[in-house]
């Protein structure tokens, strides 16, 4: 019968007739041979299917990274992108917005340190970073600190720390306003102080507290007559001037708007004024205003009368960061200059109260009096990384986290600048967490900034990017900022083009933040709620704030992405290194709240009543920016739409054109030699395109074909081992052990994610151990070994972007790879090496792109600024200015010379950068 035991071989034989012998009956030498005959046979039957068995595991087990079973595509691509959305929520969004509001932060200050020593807990918390016993806070310049940047394309885990900077900076002391008479004598003196109502009792707390301040301000006594200036734009100083206003010894007031803070006071000072009073004034708060039937925050969405908005008044257009270490990092022992981006005259913002106030008594004599303390003051940075598969490509991500008030411990306010920014990019983070903890590891390694003390001047990423100007240039792929996220209905995007297509397509694939059935793009469109609430239905507006107002929106491409200037933390990888950047987020419209900015009413109460109740849209941005940043780390080819920006600089050349017609003196330049050459630059990047497409394929043919062929051995192998199963059991009695005797351990994250607590040491360049961050040790390796791990860990990650499992490990570069080595199948290492350098070859050219407009030489009188392609404009600040250099030497130089050499410098940039992308 089947299932009855087997006798012992040689004790039981069986008859010819089916009657078995007794098992003590002896057998006949004759009967002997036939039977051992048989044995030997199945003997070798059993041993050659034990030995297929038995090579085809081997095989498994050394080509397959999943030892413990079948192979499984990790958290690659959409399905990341898709587990990634389910992350981010509102509560604890909410809850992030509330703790960074709850303590002040103001760059320098003992709570901003804190700041940064819990950003770095939390990272630490969500990316599964052990904390060493001592806190990694390194003064920059320092081994540990350069080493910890430096280190990142050989890093093997996640690490995190800070590194503290040394910029002059300023704090108030005393202010004061008042208006003279002809003798002298005081006959009103302002309120300076911002007084909040109880109705927003944490404003209301702490009001007196704030000290009302221009960042970096110059501190004196003067005293001038008064010159209204409305929004201090160069157009208005000019047509001043044009009129025979001598401003020399005056005091300039002029209102919010239109252009950086800084810069109504850096033309002042060039015309001779002695101080400048800046204003909030209610014709810039489109419908919502009490003559249209509002009532002021907090008891309405108005503006309330003694709100001011602080902030910096560097001359960002000139340079920004450390006043006196331009272009070098403001180590502790820096060598500084005098500080020429910083005014020489003082300056004050007022309130709408105030400014109203002054402008009926324009015609008396003024006297202001400001002090200051200026000194050396420390901030932190605080940043962490996420290594990829591809170390040597870096994609950054940025939020600042300083505030520009200086109140005293226990003071609530920043709710929408910085801290709507900070909580959005908290819960980016922790989806990049939960990812991990899943087992996903990014194609490229992710660096994350918590920049300090950008209200002053953009001074954190500036040093920062200073500092390891050569490390971005040559790792970082590009980078993504996130200032306030919400601060009203409208989402916008600025972006370099090369990144307008992704930034756009990320942003269909989020829900809309309040309405069922759109997306997060619609938002671009979308408008406030108050359009006026006057009992005759006509809401009162000024033509002059709204043509401003359309101005800031208009510079968009076809996609309706805008255009970068300054006035956030992407300034420095732009406008000097060349990195493609975004920066995105909700901010208010005509029709919105009034967004007091940096104001004490910048508070959570406003925030979560007026700007996003409920925080759908903080979240909305977090995944935005989420997106964007997995489909940078997680492509094959990096999605930068290089044509998309050839054929945008050939709109900037025809603004250019119009702009030199549109002259009042003739502007003679031919611009039709750059034109040409930017033709070049588009025949070369569609080409550039097709070999993208080309490279991606071929990869992914190469993998898959192995793939296949691999899996017709698994087939095999399974075929076998089932029939050796079979046989053993008939033969032996025995089950074959379990081919996944391991699957009820519980589950083992990837081999990347085993030691995530654990990072590595800081090494001195003299090799001696300078600090150990995380207490890992590395194992010395010879130059050729080490990189073809890096060659073997990119091949790994490309494979398994495509679903495709490796051989683990893979054949070396030096193994023979020709036959079929240990009974596997033909490995083409080869040609997936010379594939994979293809496509890295393409992704060289894409970062180069936006590389190929940095001019040594940068613009004329800023030479920090070093983008030909797009930069601040000269008297704007924040604005954009695209093709700057030439599009300045002709509006504002008005110098044909001058015209034809940019444009020929231009020129020479585009040709060089053809050669660049050119296959």
């Amino acid at each position: 019968m089947p299932n009855e035991k087997l006798p012992i071989l040689g004790s039981m034989h069986t008859k010819k007739d089916g009657i078995p012998n007794p098992a003590t009956a002896a057998t006949p030498h004759s009967r002997r041979r036939p039977v051992l005959h048989r044995f030997l046979a199945c003997f070798a039957i059993l041993y050659g299917l034990l030995v297929a068995i038995k090579t085809t595991q081997n095989m498994s087990q050394r080509f397959f990274f999943n030892k413990k079973g079948p192979f499984e595509k990790p958290l690659m691509g959409r399905a990341a992108e898709k587990y990634f959305l389910e992350v981010p929520n509102e509560q604890s969004c909410i809850q992030a917005s509330r703790d960074y509001t709850a303590a002040p932060h103001r760059a320098g200050s003992d709570r901003d340190l804190q700041t940064a020593k819990d950003f770095l807990t939390f990272l630490q918390s969500e990316l599964g970073i052990k904390a060493p016993s001592e806190t990694p806070i390194f003064p920059a310049g320092s081994i540990h600190s350069r080493h910890a940047t430096l280190m990142i394309p050989k890093a093997p885990v996640p690490y995190a720390w800070i590194d503290t900077y040394y910029p002059l900076m300023n704090t108030p002391l005393e202010r004061n306003l008042q208006t003279l008479d002809a003798d002298g004598k005081v006959l009103w003196e302002a309120d300076l102080e911002e007084h909040a109502e109880a109705e927003d009792p944490e404003a209301h707390k702490f009001s007196n507290s704030v000290p009302t301040f221009h960042g970096l301000s110059k501190g004196a006594d003067v005293t001038g007559r008064l010159i209204y200036a409305n929004y201090g734009l160069i157009e208005d100083y000019d047509a001043l001037v044009e009129q025979g206003v001598n401003f020399t010894g005056a005091i300039v007031l002029t209102r919010y708007g239109g252009n950086f803070r800084g810069i109504k006071v850096q033309r002042a000072q060039e015309l001779g004024a002695a101080g400048v009073l800046i204003y909030s004034d209610v014709r810039d708060d489109g419908t919502v205003t009490v003559q249209n039937g509002y009532k002021p925050y907090p008891h309405g969405p108005a503006r309330n009368p003694k709100a001011v908005q602080r902030g910096s008044v560097q001359f960002l257009s000139m340079y920004p960061g450390d006043p006196t270490t331009p272009g070098t990092p403001a180590y502790e022992n820096a060598t500084r200059t005098e500080g020429l981006n910083k005014p020489q005259i003082p300056s004050l913002p007022i309130s709408q109260e105030n400014g109203e106030k002054l402008l009926k008594l324009a015609k008396d004599g003024w006297n202001g009096t400001q002090l200051v303390d200026e000194r050396v003051m420390p901030i932190w940075n605080t940043m962490a990384i996420i290594p990829g598969y591809i170390k040597d490509e870096v994609v950054m991500l940025g939020n600042h986290r300083d505030e520009i008030v200086f109140p005293k411990p226990g003071f609530v306010m920043g709710a929408a600048d910085p801290t709507s920014g900070t909580a959005s990019i908290h819960e980016t983070i922790r989806g990049f967490g939960a990812l991990m903890k899943k087992g996903w590891k990014p194609l490229r390694t992710i660096l994350i900034a918590s920049w300090d003390a950008e209200e002053y001047g953009l001074i954190g990423s500036t040093e920062w990017g200073e500092d390891f100007s050569e490390f971005v240039d040559k790792y970082v792929v590009a980078y993504l900022n996130l200032d306030g996220s919400a601060s009203g209905s409208r989402f916008h995007v600025q972006a370099s083009p090369s990144l307008a297509h992704l930034t756009y397509s990320a942003a269909l694939d989020v829900p809309h933040p309040t309405e069922e059935n759109k997306t997060l793009w619609d938002a671009t469109q979308d408008s406030g709620k108050y359009f006026g609430a006057r009992e005759d239905g006509n809401a009162v507006l000024d033509a002059e704030a709204v043509a401003v107002y359309e101005a800031s929106i208009n510079a968009q491409d076809e996609l309706g992405v805008g255009v970068l200037g300054s006035g956030s933390d992407y300034t420095i990888f732009l406008q000097r290194i060349g990195v493609a950047s975004m920066n995105h987020g909700f901010s208010s419209t005509p029709n919105d709240a009034v967004y007091h900015y940096h104001s004490v009413y910048d508070s959570e109460l406003w925030e979560e009543t007026y700007a996003d109740p409920g925080f759908h849209r903080h979240v909305a941005v977090a995944k935005h920016l989420g997106l964007v940043a997995l489909r940078l780390a997680g492509s094959v080819v990096l999605p930068l739409n290089t044509t998309h920006y050839a054929y945008e600089l050939e709109s900037y050349l025809d603004k250019v054109e119009a702009l030199a017609l549109a002259q009042s003196t003739e502007i003679e330049v031919d611009l039709s030699p750059l034109r040409n050459s930017v033709h070049s630059l588009q025949a070369a990047s569609q080409a550039l395109d097709y070999e993208k497409f080309v490279a991606e394929r071929e990869l992914k043919k190469i993998l898959k074909k192995w793939h296949k062929k691999g899996d017709r051995v698994r087939k095999l192998r399974r075929k076998a081992r089932k029939t050796y199963c079979k046989m053993l059991k008939k033969v032996f009695g025995k089950e074959c052990p379990s081919h996944h005797h391991h699957s009820e351990e519980p589950h083992q994250p990837p081999r990347h994610q085993e030691d995530v607590s654990q990072g590595p040491k800081i090494v001195s360049p003299g090799g001696e151990v300078a600090r150990d961050l995380h207490h890992h040790s590395y194992h010395p390796v010879s130059e050729r070994r080490e990189q073809w791990q890096e060659r073997r860990e990119i091949m790994q990650g490309l494979a398994l972007y495509f679903g495709v499992e490796l051989p683990t490990p893979p054949p070396s570069s030096g193994e023979h790879t020709c036959g079929k080595s240990a009974g596997r199948p033909h490995f083409p290492l080869p040609k997936i090496l010379k594939a994979i350098k293809r496509i890295r070859a393409v992704n060289q050219k894409l970062v180069a792109f936006e590389r190929g407009f940095i001019s040594e030489d940068g613009l004329p009188s800023r030479e920090w600024y070093k983008h030909l392609g797009v930069a601040p404009g000269r008297w704007l600040g924040y604005g954009a200015t695209t093709l700057p250099a030439l599009t300045e030497s002709i509006t504002l130089d008005k110098n044909s010379t001058l015209a034809k050499h940019e444009a020929e410098r231009l020129q020479t940039l585009v040709d060089k950068l053809v050669e660049t992308i050119r296959v």
